[in-house]
């Protein structure tokens, strides 16, 4: 929301004949702020898409595709956004990063120093190795023997939790005047 005029701006995502066109417009001379209204864009975003126009002519509108950034890539930004006299937006049009992810890594620089941008950050599920281990087939009688008691041990438990809860049950019943069912 734009704080000054109480402008309300959708989140879409635009193809790059839609961006192709506002920049063309904006070339022609027509004004960020009418751009912005016109289309509901923010201003910033339609700055960012003329300076890529401007950088890279019109592949620079097109979807970019992603790449892992690498430990000493991102030490690489970091450093030349710190050490240089330019703005952020620059720095990451420069990189062809996205602004929020410049900042990212610029906040853990500060919080953890730079040796925090080597680490390599796990995302998505966890792999399937991490759960219950696979189950290890007995290979000699004494281990068939062996898990076979404790299969019969674990039965025998779950067997007389299951016979408590059933006394239980059934003395609540008969506590409340009502006769226990018979299956």
């Amino acid at each position: 929301m734009d704080k000054k005029r109480g402008l309300v701006f959708m989140s879409k995502k635009h193809s790059y004949e839609e961006k192709l066109a506002i920049v063309s417009q904006k070339k022609e001379g027509t004004r960020y702020s009418a751009l912005s209204r016109h289309y509901g864009i923010d201003r910033k975003m339609l700055r960012e898409w003329v300076c890529k126009y401007d950088l890279y002519g019109e592949d620079g509108l097109r979807k970019s595709i992603y790449v892992k950034a690498t430990g000493s890539f991102k030490e690489e930004v970091v450093r030349f956004a710190l050490n240089k006299v330019v703005s952020l937006p620059q720095v990451a049009l420069h990189f062809g990063i996205s602004r929020s992810v410049l900042r990212s890594w610029m906040r853990i620089v500060k919080e953890k120093g730079y040796e925090a941008l080597h680490d390599a950050v796990k995302y998505g599920r966890p792999s399937k190795t991490m759960g219950r281990p696979k189950k290890h087939k007995p290979e000699t009688e004494l281990e068939k023997l062996q898990a076979e008691n404790a299969r019969l041990r674990a039965e025998n438990a779950l067997l007389k939790k299951v016979e408590a809860l059933v006394k239980e049950r059934e003395s609540r019943e008969r506590k409340n005047g009502w006769e226990p069912s018979k299956n």
